[in-house]
């Protein structure tokens, strides 16, 4: 069988370099049983028997010449079924991403809040145990990259976590751990651990404001200073609610702050100006060390 493998941000984000998990465990999938798997070429489109494209983020464009028989899978386009056991058992090929030096994966699936904007519990459910990180990492690579959705609150994730502790393996938790769940024992864990160069948390809210310090008050235990910490922020059109997060984090010297203006195309909503502004310029160009939000706007006579 020929096998086309389509990835739809690749088409449309220049420099994308992080691989699709999916495409690499079909591809796996599909090498084992002896099917010749290649990029998805629309010159080819009628020759494939089978085509795969996999897109991450609903505004991704849809490629209109993928051929109506290919079979689409992942949140881009809002489909939220599993892989077959039989794929999803495979070790990732990371030879269709040559670029990646990494081992990428999930020791836990699925996540026990219900926030309105993450399309996680919906698509994979409540918190569950799924690989062992021995399981998960290359025989060729020391770094690991989990993509978790929230591993502190699971037993099991926190277990492995500590098997990490003096591996050799360097790691980054892309998604970001929640503040909240950070007491004595995962601060001891988190200190302990070998960081690729981050260690992520999210800040969506005011609430999580005071968990962050007391994270960061906590780690600083075990040597973690604040500018290793990478702290991700969502940009409501609450504007000032954002501005206050900000206003309680960068006290902590030197952290770093990410803000992402919310957007999800499927249910209409579109960042505005402000917050565009506040993520791109304030936050992005790092205007946020050195001036409040409302010091800045006032600066640039920004009204909105």
């Amino acid at each position: 069988m020929l096998i086309g493998l389509h990835d739809a941000e690749c088409e449309h984000m220049k420099g994308k370099t992080f691989p699709n998990y999916a495409l690499m465990k079909i591809s796996a999938y599909h090498k084992s049983r002896r099917d010749f798997v290649e990029w998805w070429n629309p010159l080819n489109n009628f020759q494939y028997d089978r085509v795969y494209s996999s897109k991450v983020f609903d505004f991704t464009p849809e490629n209109p010449y993928l051929h109506k028989r290919t079979i689409k899978g992942g949140t881009g386009y809002g489909i939220y079924k599993d892989l077959s056991p039989e794929i999803d058992e495979m070790f990732p090929d990371y030879s269709i991403y040559p670029e990646c030096d990494y081992a990428i994966g999930y020791i836990t699936r699925g996540c026990p809040n219900k926030c309105g904007w993450c399309v996680v519990p919906k698509k994979e459910g409540d918190i569950k145990p799924y690989r062992r990180w021995r399981k998960i990492v290359r025989s060729d690579s020391k770094k690991l990259v989990l993509m978790d959705n929230n591993i502190l609150s699971c037993g099991f994730g926190i277990s492995e976590l500590e098997g990490l502790i003096g591996s050799g393996y360097a790691v980054d938790i892309n998604q970001g751990l929640d503040a909240r769940l950070v007491d004595e024992r995962a601060a001891g864990i988190i200190g302990r651990l070998k960081w690729i160069k981050y260690i992520r948390f999210s800040c969506d809210s005011l609430a999580q404001t005071g968990a962050i310090r007391r994270a960061a008050a906590l780690l600083e235990q075990y040597g973690i200073k604040p500018y290793r910490l990478f702290i991700y922020l969502l940009i409501t059109k609450d504007i000032n609610n954002a501005a206050r997060r900000v206003e309680a984090l960068r006290g902590l010297t030197g952290i770093s702050l990410y803000a992402q203006a919310e957007r999800n195309d499927k249910k209409g909503i579109v960042p505005n100006r402000a917050q565009l502004e506040f993520a791109q310029r304030y936050v992005y160009g790092r205007a946020y060390r050195k001036e409040t939000w409302s010091e800045y706007c006032e600066k640039r006579n920004l009204k909105f």
